[in-house]
């Protein structure tokens, strides 16, 4: 290199990418030690190694921040139920789609137990009034319920696309309530392997229920 060469930094764009970049795994980490309380401005600027101020040059405001945290949990989660779906995802059988979403619950179980307080957040995070939830956020979401909805094209061939995407809807609001019940002990508390076992047994006779009659 010359005298006259200039070394060229990281633009204004990638530094604010970074910065944003850090920001939500600093985030995504206050939210798995302490919940959506455990978001403060002042400790993730401290944590990163930037002004409180710096922080809204990248994101509007907190409530951006939780989203976006939110986002790459439903991102780990997402892996999680296609990883325990597996091959099930296009398969023709009755009992391989109902084994598919058997292990599907389950998986969210197991998710959910894990990494609680960042799967409470999914849920305890609400926007602020007037404002609705962004489009990219809900497509995230969605992410969630294709996997649902293939393996129910083998147990309710006769419905609509719509149909089955409710019926996705339906059938993971049962396993989260069940989710919901065991792990935060509601009414009392519930042995993960019990809770497990119970996940199983209403997930296939859900199942079975949605079958074509033979």
């Amino acid at each position: 290199m010359t005298v006259n060469q200039k070394v060229e930094g990281p633009s204004t764009g990638q530094r604010r990418a970074a910065l944003r970049h850090a920001l939500v795994a600093a985030a995504e980490r206050a939210i798995a030690r302490e919940g959506l309380a455990g978001l403060r401005a002042r400790a993730l600027a401290e944590e990163v190694g930037c002004a409180v101020g710096a922080i809204y040059n990248v994101v509007t405001d907190l409530n951006d921040l939780v989203l976006m945290a939110n986002a790459e949990t439903l991102g780990a989660l997402k892996r999680a139920l296609d990883k325990a779906a597996g091959t099930n995802k296009t398969v023709d059988g009755l009992d391989g789609a109902i084994g598919g979403l058997v292990q599907m619950a389950l998986a969210y179980l197991d998710f959910a137990a894990a990494n609680t307080l960042r799967w409470r957040a999914l849920f305890d995070h609400h926007m602020p009034q007037g404002q609705q939830v962004p489009d990219w956020y809900l497509k995230q979401q969605q992410r969630l319920f294709d996997d649902v909805e293939a393996l129910l094209v083998a147990l309710h061939r006769q419905g609509s696309d719509r149909h089955r995407a409710l019926l996705a809807r339906s059938l993971f609001s049962a396993v989260h309530g069940l989710v919901v019940l065991g792990l935060e002990e509601k009414l009392q508390p519930i042995p993960l392997p019990v809770l497990r076992d119970q996940i199983r047994f209403v997930v296939t006779a859900i199942g079975r229920g949605m079958a074509p009659a033979h």
